[in-house]
């Protein structure tokens, strides 16, 4: 099996691939014929220049009729914009993914810490035990990952650890979560007995199932981000459960597998964060102005999971 670019497994070719490179100006002649209106060829071999033409075909598709066959009305500007929209999108969400996770690092940090003390997490009682049982978290293997993160890390705290205490590679769990990734993160947050799990996921105002839920999503979305990974017009193959409460399910958020819904999640969680209630009201104000904005495509609001009344929604109308 091979995956795609949406994380979509498929069945493996069965043909070598024999395409030649083309040129910037071969690959603007290939769009034109294909039906997407070029004005300005200069502008378009420049912008082709800068993204490469496989980044930049994964904005056509929401303007394709079928696979390389552009609508009558479909323009190299409009998906240079489309283009230029998902950097924005793609920045809300990195603001406020990054807001999440240093608020749940210091929330596991203090927890988990309080209940179990510094070197609490090398113990595999203190997590619930699936060693035996195949798929979960592994408390060796998530052990082995946290040593080899400390190992690489460069902070100044870490490398005073190293050359004063015996327990190196091992840190007390309130340096642990500065060094671990996100990923790493949500997998000891899975992890974890289900008492110190509703601890944390109702600081959220979440049930435990939830919130693990959401961690994983959260994690793919963030990695998708990091790579300058498209958002716009995308499926997601790592989709959240969403609460049973209606502000949770259609009409409001139509899908869990589109960015719209994640977008809700983010903004619950900022408002979760009371140190940074300005910062959530901004952020619920500037993406409600991108959504006003969207893309000249067929099926906009569909292709990020818009409900019609989108605006109606709590979590827009409180950030006004």
């Amino acid at each position: 099996m091979v995956m795609s670019g949406d994380g979509r497994h498929g069945a493996k070719g069965v043909r070598p691939y024999g395409k030649p490179w083309i040129s910037l100006q071969q690959q603007a002649e290939l769009l034109s014929s294909r039906g997407l209106r070029i004005d300005n060829p200069e502008a378009a071999t420049a912008l082709l220049d800068h993204l490469s033409y496989y980044r930049l075909s994964g904005y056509c598709l929401a303007f394709e009729l079928e696979r390389h066959r552009f609508s009558a009305d479909a323009s190299f500007e409009q998906v240079d914009a489309a283009h230029l929209f998902d950097v924005s999108l793609r920045g809300y969400f990195d603001q406020a993914l990054e807001v999440v996770e240093i608020d749940l690092r210091a929330a596991i940090a203090s927890r988990f810490g309080q209940r179990y003390q510094a070197f609490g997490h090398c113990d595999a009682s203190s997590f619930h035990s699936v060693e035996a049982h195949g798929g979960g978290f592994r408390h060796t293997a998530w052990m082995e990952r946290s040593r080899e993160e400390t190992i690489r890390s460069r902070e100044l705290f870490v490398q005073h650890f190293a050359a004063t205490y015996r327990e190196y590679p091992d840190l007390p769990i309130w340096m642990l979560t500065e060094v671990l990734s996100f990923g790493a993160l949500s997998k000891m947050f899975a992890g974890m007995h289900r008492i110190d799990q509703r601890e944390i996921a109702f600081r959220y105002g979440l049930q435990p199932q939830f919130f693990e839920s959401w961690l994983h999503h959260f994690v793919y979305v963030r990695n998708i981000c990091a790579h300058h990974g498209r958002v716009w017009d995308r499926l997601w193959s790592v989709k959240p459960r969403l609460p049973p409460h209606p502000g949770w399910q259609a009409p409001l958020v139509p899908t869990n597998e589109r960015p719209y819904a994640t977008l809700v999640m983010l903004g619950h969680m900022l408002r979760r964060v009371r140190v940074r209630a300005q910062f959530a009201n901004a952020w619920a104000s500037g993406v409600s102005d991108l959504l006003a904005r969207l893309p000249a495509a067929p099926e906009a609001a569909s292709r990020l999971g818009l409900p019609s009344d989108w605006r109606s929604h709590r979590l827009w109308l409180s950030s006004r």
